[in-house]
């Protein structure tokens, strides 16, 4: 019968001296929860202008701009994304902002509004669970 295995010491070095960058867990919504209402609310305010097809070529760039620029510089000083992935929200809140109906923007606002956790934006701490936590 052989004996207990032979212990191996080993040595961990990081490469890069200094802070470990921080990572974002999984859990973590990436939008804002501010840029998911200004979603919704501008997605709404122009509900009453889509109805003339006229205007659309006045009021869809200014769905774009009116969501795309504030979700930017939201992203950037809430969430500290980087200047790509701020750029990229914008871009995609703007776009869906920016379609002629509330079909798209205010489903897509209230989903986002609900992962990011209204709660968490509002300053209420979640309930407590977990493994031998009372109800």
């Amino acid at each position: 019968m052989p004996g207990p295995p032979d212990v191996i010491d080993v040595e961990v070095v990081r490469e890069k001296p200094g802070p470990r960058p921080e990572y974002r867990s999984e859990t973590v919504p990436p939008i804002h929860p501010l840029s998911a209402v200004l979603l919704l609310v501008v997605d709404n305010l122009w509900n009453l202008a889509d109805w003339l097809v006229l205007d659309w070529f006045i009021t869809i760039p200014l769905s774009f701009v009116t969501v795309a620029v504030p979700v930017f510089f939201i992203q950037r000083a809430f969430r500290k994304d980087p200047f790509i992935r701020a750029f990229a929200y914008a871009l995609l809140l703007g776009t869906i902002a920016a379609v002629p109906t509330s079909v798209t923007g205010t489903p897509v606002g209230l989903a986002l509004l609900a992962w990011a956790g209204i709660g968490k934006w509002s300053g209420r701490k979640p309930p407590v669970s977990g493994p031998g936590v009372l109800p």
